[in-house]
């Protein structure tokens, strides 16, 4: 089985993913270890090559053809926002919450200003919006094409891995 969770930048998309790979017992990809992975290897820091990787397309081509060849593995969550376009998932999940209480959780967990984070936020989700858009012509924030969408700001890590587990284990067989 191949599971895909996506969702914008604090949505706890990241947490999420981990539990339910272990509460499934399935491996865990996470796209942004990719990203990381090439940006160690083309010898920048993170920040340097997400400004990078904002005029030059081919690194999101690149993180995305990794995750295509890691997303042909069984039982996996694949987690990322295009995870859900880059394999044909067996189940695909977006995990959101609202804008502020996403800025609010990434803010603490940089431990930055509420206001500096509120501004790159919007700049990284309009700038990732229309890379996508531009290179897979795909809206990642088109929600139709998930099987379930779930806002995190009514529950906990937990609570959230424990409704996507039972929905993944209560799921109807695929026609």
């Amino acid at each position: 089985m191949r599971i895909t969770i996506g969702g914008p930048p604090g949505s706890g998309k990241t947490t999420v993913a981990k539990l339910v790979s272990i509460q499934v017992g399935f491996k865990h990809i996470y796209t942004g270890e990719i990203f990381r992975t090439l940006a160690k290897e083309k010898g920048l820091s993170l920040e340097d090559f997400s400004k990078l990787a904002e005029n030059d397309y081919s690194i999101d081509i690149e993180v995305d053809k990794r995750q295509k060849e890691l997303g042909q593995q069984e039982n996996i969550v694949l987690e990322g926002r295009m995870a859900r376009f880059m394999i044909i998932p067996d189940f695909s999940i977006w995990v959101t919450a609202p804008f502020d209480t996403r800025v609010n959780r990434l803010a603490q967990r940089e431990n930055l200003p509420y206001q500096e984070v509120y501004k790159n936020t919007k700049l990284r989700e309009e700038s990732e919006r229309n890379r996508y858009q531009k290179i897979y012509n795909v809206d990642i924030y088109n929600l139709s094409a998930y099987d379930l969408v779930i806002n995190s700001a009514h529950w906990n890590a937990e609570g959230v891995s424990q409704i996507i587990v039972a929905a993944i284990r209560n799921r109807s067989p695929v026609p």
